[in-house]
């Protein structure tokens, strides 16, 4: 894919930098000088321009992404980015950052928005619902795609440690995406064991929840 982000700050290069390594083609905007940095995303397009700019999207090319991604942290522009995308461009996929989840109930298709991640509402599902381990949270539900981003803490013991991940019997429509790890941060691998106390985060369709909680024995 071709994918835009908007904001070239730690948010948007560490999108970039996942996308990259997934051989996406990655196009940072960033309207800030001091920001622009071609050595912390060496394979991505840098972009100095303003991306609330109708003319500077003109010229950057978003006609031609499949993904635009708003991650400034100014709500307000990332909203008018999410519009511009939408509207102007129809950009198949627009994703935007909620820096202040007061403004959350904004991001949704009135603005061009198909999935808003908002990182204090992540962060407050886990406290609203007093995470526990063994039990499987629902932490965010992606607009449009019916899917869910989940969380299940590992007890210990847990009889899937020492496993591998590729003998998880998960059921379709399910993946599961992280695995944290005593602060490490997991993309996990087939042949990666499993251990107790691993955090597990999955997106799935609700449907499916059920058979993920069977599939982990929580």
């Amino acid at each position: 894919m071709r994918v835009a982000i908007a904001g070239a700050g730690a948010v948007g290069r560490s999108i970039a930098l996942e996308l990259v390594e997934s051989e996406h083609q990655v196009m940072l905007i960033e309207r800030e000088l001091g920001q622009i940095d071609p050595s912390a995303v060496e394979d991505a397009e840098w972009v100095h321009a303003d991306a609330c700019e109708l003319s500077s999207l003109e010229d950057a090319g978003v006609e031609g992404c499949d993904v635009v991604i708003a991650a400034t942290g100014d709500d307000k522009v990332n909203l008018v980015v999410s519009l511009l995308a939408k509207t102007e461009f129809g950009v198949r996929r627009v994703v935007a950052r909620v820096n202040d989840p007061r403004n959350e109930w904004l991001f949704s298709e009135n603005w061009g928005v198909d999935v808003a991640v908002s990182t204090p509402r992540l962060l407050a599902a886990l406290v609203e619902e007093a995470v526990a381990v063994g039990d499987l949270v629902r932490l965010l539900t992606l607009r449009q795609g019916q899917a869910n981003l989940m969380e299940v803490t590992l007890p210990d013991p847990t009889p899937l440690s020492g496993r591998p991940v590729r003998s998880l019997a998960l059921p379709p429509d399910s993946a599961l995406v992280v695995i944290l790890r005593g602060g490490r941060v997991i993309v996990p691998q087939p042949d990666d064991a499993i251990e107790a106390g691993d955090e597990l985060l999955f997106v799935a369709t609700a449907a499916v929840e059920g058979e993920i909680r069977s599939a982990l024995d929580v």
